[in-house]
């Protein structure tokens, strides 16, 4: 994967990667942002297809997991490379799998078979992140650190970068979250998000992102702050099978593992299912589309839909 870190680096790495026509998929609030040698842009984001034009001999994806999703489908579906440029903490840009969502945000299906090639991070597109966004991918990001520390395809590679990113990101979000527009808070941010998506890239997903992408789907609701809520009890609820994981994650991250994620997801807003409208009697249903989740497969141990239930209740 080619990484750079300025925005003014995007045409060299589209040649290094020997893409000439790009075609861009990013939401109306990039539209400034210059791609050389465009050869159209889409800007329905997200989008459960993405028509892209015969000429084009490769992707550019710019905003956050939504943008970075649909622009991975344009390149499984078109088989061609794509180039990423995260303006969130998603760590969408290191995966070959998406989701596929309605422009209403609903679960639509997914896949994998993106080609991604290469990554241009630039702090100066996060400055403006809303705190609730900052707050929700960075969890997001938090997650990819915690769940592959555990996953059954977990590598001390992927550990290295998961607790290095862990450390980084909850040191700096609550400096975020104070001061939006500190670059040097950002800047921090924005390293351990990549360094938690080079995790997720080498580990893969658990129960957290399992319980977060069954109820963010089925209502349209932020992954980011699904995640947020689902990550204190899916690893309460994997102290029993990954114990010592889960502690070196609460020392990377200054405390209790499920205490101090709790105390970053309440100091980013996110408390309750039930603040983002999702019935207490679906909860049943939901669970059941959770338990068959590839990331509650590849858990330590895979929970039951009667206890992911459980775990929604304790956190409805």
């Amino acid at each position: 994967m080619i990484v750079r870190h300025a925005l003014a680096e995007l045409p060299a790495v589209l040649a290094e990667a020997g893409i000439g026509r790009p075609y861009t998929v990013a939401g109306a609030r990039w539209a400034a942002v210059g791609v050389p040698g465009e050869v159209g842009r889409w800007t329905e984001v997200p989008s459960t297809g993405v028509p892209v034009p015969a000429g084009a001999d490769g992707i550019v994806g710019i905003g956050g997991g939504s943008a970075i999703d649909t622009a991975k489908h344009a390149s499984a579906t078109a088989e061609l490379p794509v180039v990423h440029v995260p303006t969130t903490y998603s760590g969408a840009e290191w995966t070959t799998f998406y989701g596929i969502r309605s422009p209403d945000r609903r679960i639509r299906g997914g896949g994998a078979g993106a080609r991604p090639v290469g990554i241009v991070y630039d702090v100066d597109l996060t400055l403006d992140l809303p705190p609730d966004v900052t707050a929700g991918t960075a969890l997001n990001a938090l997650a990819h650190c915690a769940e592959a520390l555990y996953v059954r395809d977990r590598s001390d590679e992927a550990d290295d970068a998961a607790l290095r990113g862990a450390a980084r990101i909850a040191r700096s979000l609550p400096a975020v979250l104070a001061e939006p527009r500190d670059r040097s808070a950002r800047s921090d941010l924005l390293e351990g998000a990549a360094d938690a998506g080079f995790a997720l890239g080498r580990a893969g997903l658990g129960l957290a992102h399992a319980m977060a992408q069954a109820v963010g789907g089925a209502y349209g609701l932020p992954h980011g702050a699904m995640n947020a809520l689902c990550l204190p009890p899916a690893l309460e609820f994997n102290r029993r099978f990954a114990g010592p994981a889960i502690a070196r994650f609460g020392d990377a991250i200054g405390g209790d593992a499920v205490e101090r994620t709790r105390e970053l997801a309440q100091l980013g807003g996110f408390e309750r299912l039930r603040d983002f409208g999702v019935p207490r009697t679906d909860l049943a249903a939901v669970a059941a589309q959770a338990a068959g989740r590839a990331g509650n497969r590849a858990n330590p141990r895979p929970a039951t839909a009667e206890e992911i239930e459980q775990l929604y209740a304790a956190i409805w």
